[in-house]
């Protein structure tokens, strides 16, 4: 039986879509950063969630900084979702301006050798954007994975949202999502997705800003398996209404060693690209949940509950 919250939860965003991409843009950016700075305000376990993780990213940082950090990527999270809940609304145009990406010729050549393509990012500006500056400008369709949400309704709402904008989207839970994604890839497909949290808490440990986490395997053993080029990519926002980001040059799969350890090194190479773009621009990367292994470790964070693996749950895609 479907919950209160839940039905609460799921009413919230069919109001953010129904209503808030009527809204004229100025308008809906002023709506968006009002709501950012309230959520900042009360300083909830979101936002101190993120200060932390903004902590590991600026290790200098002052407490006055880390501040203005959080604030910052509160409002760059607020406009993620304001600029999603108006996408569906966007002309072709306008979804074609309104990403700035540099050094997309590795994508471009990539797709034109048709050994299939992997775009891996972390939850960096807006994602979506993204993918439909794809779909529309590049004119290349893409499949990616979504966490099952709760309630149903809710997960229901985001796989329509996002094949709206002309992505295939498969269901992270089930097991078969892997298969597929590798079927894609060796037909020559593209294939998106949002790597840089394990959601399976069975990933590989990686050297994240000097510190140990988890970050999902798929990405690496899909290049490996299907021979794919496997891309990074950052994204970023500035002061203007176009979203940047960039390309990072391909992750190669090593020539020795098992496929573990060939994992191994794929994945900290991606983390590594990650890293570069997160440091440069660090209030447009929205972690308000645990990342990193000492935070979600219950001997060593007597706020975790006991679970060992991230199990927050937020509506965003997960990978394999």
């Amino acid at each position: 039986m479907t919950s209160l919250q839940d039905r609460l939860v799921d009413g919230a965003y069919a109001l953010g879509w129904s209503t808030v991409k009527k809204l004229p843009e100025p308008v809906a950016v002023r709506l968006g950063r009002t709501i950012a700075d309230l959520a900042w305000k009360k300083r909830g376990k979101g936002v101190q969630r993120l200060e932390s993780n903004y902590a590991r990213v600026v290790p200098d940082a002052t407490p006055e900084r880390l501040a203005e950090l959080s604030k910052a990527g509160m409002r760059s999270y607020l406009r993620y979702w304001m600029e999603s809940f108006r996408l569906p609304a966007w002309s072709a145009e306008r979804v074609k301006t309104g990403f700035d990406p540099k050094d997309v010729h590795y994508l471009t050549d990539a797709l034109a050798s048709d050994r299939g393509v992997i775009l891996a990012l972390p939850h960096m500006g807006n994602w979506d954007l993204a993918g439909a500056w794809v779909t529309t400008k590049l004119e290349t369709p893409f499949t990616t994975v979504a966490e099952r949400l709760k309630p149903e309704s809710l997960y229901d709402r985001f796989v329509a949202y996002r094949e709206g904008l002309g992505m295939e989207v498969l269901p992270h839970s089930g097991g078969t999502a892997f298969g597929t994604l590798a079927r894609r890839l060796r037909d020559g497909g593209l294939i998106c997705l949002v790597a840089e949290r394990d959601l399976s808490a069975s990933g590989v440990e990686v050297k994240f800003f000097g510190e140990a986490t988890r970050m999902p395997a798929g990405p690496a053993l899909l290049a490996q398996q299907t021979g794919a080029i496997l891309l990074p990519v950052t994204l970023w926002y500035d002061d203007s209404p176009v979203m940047k980001g960039r390309l990072h040059p391909p992750v190669e799969v090593p020539e020795t060693g098992t496929r573990a350890e060939k994992t191994s090194v794929m994945t900290q190479a991606m983390a590594d690209a990650f890293a570069t773009g997160i440091a440069d621009h660090p209030e447009d990367w929205h972690m308000l949940q645990r990342l990193w292994l000492k935070d979600l470790d219950p001997e060593k964070d007597p706020g975790n509950t006991g679970n060992t693996g991230n199990t927050e749950k937020d509506p965003e895609k997960g990978t394999p």
